[in-house]
């Protein structure tokens, strides 16, 4: 197989797979599509999605226990190498830059999420810590995000 793509930094692999955690998470719970701008790193992180109508303060701090709630369950994060033409169904490309090699990366957090990555992540969701999302703002059908996480 051909080499795949190499990440462009250094992530802080908690707070990455994290952002897995949540992107699934709003995709369950909104139906948008994964977040299209994310910026994660060790102190904090955000992240936006479009989407409306405009989520309520209760239906942010439900995403905060939903994600919590997934990481609490000690989920195996595992990975497999495929060819473009074998990508599994549930997968999106739609981010997949136009350079990527023929060789994807699939990553998984157990059963609750899988799309192609080239980040680094934890083993395991019980390496994470507690997802704690520190504000949110909303214009113009873009949900900006901020959250970090608590070890």
């Amino acid at each position: 197989m051909e080499e795949t793509n190499q990440p462009k930094k250094d992530y802080f692999e908690p707070s990455h797979t994290a952002e897995h955690i949540l992107n699934q998470t709003m995709i369950r719970m909104f139906g948008c599509e994964r977040s299209k701008n994310a910026h994660i790193e060790r102190k904090k992180s955000k992240i936006d999605y479009f989407i409306t109508p405009q989520p309520t303060e209760e239906q942010l701090k439900e995403v905060e226990r939903k994600v919590n709630e997934v990481i609490k369950q000690n989920l195996d994060i595992t990975e497999e190498f495929v060819t473009k033409d074998n990508v599994p169904s549930e997968v999106d490309l739609s981010k997949l830059p136009a350079d990527a090699s023929d060789t994807l990366r699939i990553v998984r957090v157990g059963d609750y999420d899988i799309c192609a990555c080239i980040g680094a992540h934890v083993d395991n969701t019980s390496e994470i810590g507690e997802f704690k999302m520190l504000n949110a703002d909303y214009e113009n059908g873009r949900l900006r995000m901020r959250f970090k996480i608590v070890q």
